[in-house]
């Protein structure tokens, strides 16, 4: 048995025929990852070898037992914080899981300007707070990764979705430009484009609607596959960009919608 620490993937097990952990020796933050998709991804990342921190306003729940720092992703200061501490703590840095996000619903004119800017702070300038706090520790990986949470919003047109599409459009922008960039520091950037998922922001924005239950049925009758996506399935995808088994993918988005974005089938008959 065998293992290595640093930024190389670990081989314990492989002498006694258990596969090697994917993610062994490497080290994640995963922003937005005390709910939901960054939750998800956390679980998934530290159940696969790695060692992982949280960064987010709240603290997972106890029962995951995952390690945390406090972040608002709109705050230079309070993310410079939190990524120092979290790299501290895992002694470097590999992995970097931009997730924080927060929805709006509305038409061009109906979101204000105050709504217009707040969406903005954590969708597209948090990736960028957090990112460039975490650059200096990714550059001196071997398995340098950053995948950020981006949605089908980026490249379909939702009703009622201006706001948040926009971001999510600037999300995917900011991904390939960002792939480009730091392709030289050995950092590879993607993103994943989730269909309408189940998760605890989705089922918020649901109880905001006037007849939620009809809104629902509404979300699960767009998805071709019949039903929405779960947090698990999008976490998978993440992990897949993240792990050095991805060592030549850069500059992609991989989308889980169930066939929202591609596939255009005749209605179902009731």
């Amino acid at each position: 048995m065998s293992s290595t620490t640093g930024t190389t993937t670990e081989t314990v097990g492989a002498a006694d025929g258990h596969k090697p952990a994917p993610f062994g020796g490497l080290r994640a933050i995963v922003t937005g990852g005390a709910s939901g998709i960054g939750l998800a991804t956390a679980t998934m990342l530290r159940a696969q070898g790695a060692q992982v921190v949280v960064a987010d306003l709240a603290e997972p729940a106890a029962e995951h037992g995952l390690a945390a720092v406090s972040c608002d992703v709109t705050d230079d200061a309070s993310v410079v914080a939190a990524v120092a501490s979290a790299i501290g703590s895992l002694g470097g840095l590999d992995i970097l899981v931009n997730n924080a996000g927060i929805g709006a619903q509305g038409s061009v004119e109906e979101n204000p300007d105050e709504e217009w800017r707040r969406v903005f702070e954590v969708n597209v300038f948090g990736i960028v707070r957090v990112t460039r706090a975490a650059l200096g520790a990714l550059r001196a990986s071997a398995h340098a990764a950053v995948v950020n949470t981006c949605s089908v919003a980026a490249n379909v047109g939702l009703p009622r979705r201006a706001l948040y599409s926009a971001t999510k459009g600037a999300v995917l922008s900011l991904t390939r430009a960002m792939a480009a960039d730091h392709l030289g520091d050995g950092i590879r950037v993607n993103c994943v484009n989730p269909g309408t998922a189940e998760t605890p922001w989705v089922t918020r924005l649901l109880d905001q609607a006037a007849d939620p239950v009809r809104e629902r049925a509404a979300l699960v009758a767009r998805q071709p596959h019949g039903r929405l996506v779960s947090a698990d399935e999008v976490a998978a995808a993440i992990c897949y960009l993240a792990s050095p088994a991805a060592g030549s993918t850069t500059g992609a988005d991989l989308t889980v919608d169930g066939g929202l974005t591609g596939l255009r089938l005749p209605p179902r008959q009731p």
